[in-house]
């Protein structure tokens, strides 16, 4: 059958196995994608109007009843009639085999069955959990085309592929307000997300009110706090929506705030004071002091008594042992402890902490830094240093999560985050060099704008089947490279996924030097380095076998607050984070990344109706002071060809300027933007369709009504830039987007006529798509790509 019609996935009962066949996703607008989709016959509806009932039977769901109908009258702009009234009309059933607690818990039972006839729809769960996810997905199904409202008929059956699946919020470094935070949770939930991680503490604020230690909040929160009814109020609100919620209270680094309301725990002596500044501060708690476990006790004590998820994180990561090494104390505490280093210290402190966590019945997370097989293997270890590491963990029998990839607080594209699989993969890659074969490696270094440079080698070999290579980036394990292209004999350029982003060296490689750039994301790092007489050995990755793979429970979003306020919270975290929940939830083969951005689009608008997402409210509304004005018109424009500096760029970039702290504006042109454009990938997939057929009349005309409504912009969006102060380093970047796109059109009549460049008009073209190129007032102009493959393409005489 057509793959309009039919998408299947073998399977013998509700819970699914994912060693099934493949299943594709379909053009059906729903993300995540269930595990099986068929629809009964092509065009079938259920015909919806305002009698719609919704009857829940099996468990008692709260408010969610009406809730549900609410989102209904806003997808269809109806007055949905009374519940309950006998009318005759459509009717989605629910009915719940079993009915469980309310609170969620990490077992719970999300799987569903949807059946659409064109009488009605039924819901079948096991729990209340699958009638909550399951009803996501037919709240995404409701459609409006030019005939009538309707749901298709279509039979599901989903099950999640992970059971952790995770946002962390930060909201120690910029406080976010309540309505913020239950806005989110609507979000997850719409997603199918399961767990809110919540960041209370660190350096730069401490946001939980506690009542033995009220210090905490009246001298290290700048008076942004949240009490325990407002705690008390999310874990409720979550729990509806079938979210739990694991605090996080960052012990024993990131300690400032505690330093500064309880001095005596520190690990050297006072006073302290607030500290401002981003990144990693030497105030650490003392392991060696008492009173230091009397403190984590009582403050573990109120978290329990508020947060009443089985998990508590503790963070762990990103010690500072400065003080544990300078105190004559402490290093006698080790001696007598016999604790080799700082890390045996660290591992000694988190023991007594786990031992603190059991007598509370929690367990711990933390991050990577406190595995150590001292503790428990009860603990869960969240991963931001990447697959080598949680796959280590795992075969050493701890139960993780995976974080590497999924932080959304860099800009990045939703397909890099979206191609980021859970479970450590092999290199799937054969590194010899058979007989007939060439290879040559090369050694680069990649200077960054904060931090050491990125150094490693690489080596790329021709075979019968073309050119295959890898990368070993020192410290990392070895990783195949994809799409190795020769531009010329000497430029070569592939690509990579890394802990960085979507990561595209442009090498030339000559005289056994090599000279280029890195774009990592959308940002050009310069990079040199040499040829390697030999293929140098390198780490093969960590992959635990199946049975230890079991260990890795599924993953977590970051989303880290030194570059987010919360008036730009949705901007920055919507729609890409439904690609994340698609990783975590869906067949481990749903990759297709032109269908996700496809399904994307559609979920990214009902997100906004149904859901009461704000990302494009928020931008128009930061436009609208950019603009001093509502008429906004050429900001967007204008935002069509430019992305904010990707990666940790912009962070970078602060951190260079002395401006890396928690008073810095976030209130840029670049803090108005997501993290992509869709314009500029819909003008690179214009450009692919007409590099295929030249004579693709529909790609040549998208591409010239575009750089033609760039074109005249130029004059009405100067004007906007030149009226505001905070604008005034976005003019060049204006009047170069203004320039491209008579480029553009210059390079697309070439193409089109099939009429050659000159040599100097082909390298002056070059030029100024690299001169454009450029970071500039943290953003960049992402349209130099498409029309730097457009270049390409063109003959030159």
């Amino acid at each position: 059958m057509h793959r309009s019609c039919r998408y299947t996935l073998l399977a013998s009962s509700l819970l699914l196995p994912f060693s099934a066949l493949a299943q594709p996703a379909g053009d059906l607008p729903l993300m995540p994608w269930p595990q099986q989709v068929e629809l009964a016959q092509p065009q079938g509806k259920l015909v919806l109007d305002h009698r719609l009932a919704i009857n829940v039977q099996g468990d008692d769901l709260g408010d969610a009843q009406a809730r549900w109908r609410d989102r209904l009258a806003m997808q269809t702009g109806w007055t949905l009639s009374p519940q309950g009234e006998k009318n005759g009309a459509a009717t989605i059933d629910i009915i719940i085999k079993h009915q469980v607690a309310a609170q969620p818990l990490p077992d719970s039972d999300e799987s569903y069955r949807i059946t659409v006839t064109p009488q009605g729809a039924t819901l079948n769960a096991n729990t209340r959990f699958g009638a909550l996810r399951g009803m996501e997905t037919l709240l995404q199904l409701v459609q409006t085309d030019g005939e009538n409202t309707f749901i298709p008929l279509v039979s599901i059956t989903d099950v999640p592929r992970f059971p952790w699946r995770g946002v962390l919020l930060d909201s120690a470094r910029h406080f976010l307000p309540l309505e913020d935070i239950l806005r989110q949770l609507d979000g997850m939930s719409a997603a199918k997300l399961n767990v809110f991680h919540w960041h209370l503490t660190d350096d730069q604020g401490w946001r939980f009110a506690s009542e033995r230690y009220p210090k905490l909040q009246q001298l290290a929160s700048d008076g942004h706090f949240y009490s325990r009814e407002q705690m008390q109020q999310v874990v409720a609100y979550a729990t509806a929506r079938g979210i739990r919620v694991v605090p996080e209270i960052d012990l024993p680094g990131h300690a400032s705030t505690i330093a500064v309301a309880y001095p005596e725990l520190l690990s050297a002596p006072g006073p302290y004071q607030m500290e401002r500044r981003w990144g990693v501060h030497k105030p650490t708690l003392d392991p060696a002091n008492d009173q230091v476990y009397q403190f984590v006790d009582g403050i573990i004590g109120e978290l329990t008594a508020i947060f009443p998820d089985p998990y508590l994180h503790i963070g762990g990561d990103e010690v500072d042992a400065t003080q544990w090494k300078e105190s004559k104390a402490i290093q006698a505490f080790m001696q007598q402890n016999q604790l080799a280093d700082t890390h045996a210290l660290q591992a000694f402190f988190n023991q007594k902490l786990e031992k603190i966590l059991e007598k509370h019945q929690r367990r711990m997370v933390g991050w990577d830094e406190i595995y150590h097989p001292t503790l428990p293997r009860t603990i869960v270890i969240q991963s931001w240093q990447g697959p080598d590491s949680l796959g280590a963990s795992a075969q050493d029998g701890y139960q993780g999560i995976l974080s590497t990839g999924f932080y959304l607080d860099q800009p990045q594209s939703t397909a890099y985050h979206y191609r980021n699989e859970i479970l450590p993969q092999p290199l799937g890659l054969d590194t010899g060099v058979q007989t007939g074969e060439r290879a040559q490696s090369w050694q680069f270094t990649m200077p960054r704008l904060k931090g050491s440079p990125v150094e490693g080698s690489f080596t790329l070999i021709e075979g019968k089947q073309g050119w295959r290579g890898f990368i070993d980036f020192n410290g990392k394990s070895r990783r195949a490279v994809q799409n190795i292209e020769w531009r010329t004999p000497q430029q070569v350029t592939f690509r990579i996924d890394t802990w960085m982003g979507d990561t595209r060296p442009v090498f030339t490689l000559q005289q056994d030097q090599l000279s280029g750039y890195t774009l990592v994301g959308n940002v050009r790092y310069p990079t040199t380095g040499n040829k390697l007489a030999a293929i140098p050995a390198g780490k093969m990755p960590v992959v635990p076998d199946e049975q230890h793979q079991a260990n890795i429970l599924g993953g977590e979003a970051a989303f880290w607050a030194e570059n987010i306020r919360a008036p730009i919270l949705d901007l920055k975290l919507w729609p890409r984070t439904f690609a994340v929940a698609e990783r975590l939830w869906s067949a481990k083969d749903v990759t297709d990344e032109n269908n996700m951005y496809q399904r994307l689009a559609a979920v990214d608008a009902w997100s906004v109706v149904s859901v009461g997402l704000q990302q494009h409210a928020e931008t128009a509304r930061e436009f609208t002071r950019l603009a001093n004005s509502v008429d906004i018109t050429p900001l967007q424009i204008l935002a069509e060809a430019v992305e904010p500096a990707q990666y940790y760029t912009r962070h970078h970039l602060k951190f260079k300027a002395g401006n890396y702290h928690q008073f810095e504006p976030l209130n840029r042109f670049a803090d108005a933007l997501p993290p992509e454009s869709r314009a500029v990938r819909s003008l690179d997939n214009q450009v692919a369709l007409l590099l295929q057929d030249r004579n693709h009349q529909a790609a040549a005309q998208a591409i010239r009504d575009r750089l033609q409504n760039w074109q005249r912009n130029s004059a009405p969006v100067k004007k906007v830039i030149a009226a505001n102060v905070v604008m005034k380093d976005l003019a060049p970047v204006a009047q170069d987007v203004s320039a491209l796109a008579d480029l553009g059109l210059m390079l697309l009549e070439h193409y089109q006529q099939n009429k050659p460049l000159t040599q100097a008009e082909a390298e002056q073209a070059q030029q100024q798509l690299d001169a454009a190129a450029q970071l500039r007032d943290e953003v960049v102009i992402a349209a130099v790509y498409p029309l730097e493959r457009l270049l390409r393409s063109i003959a030159v005489q």
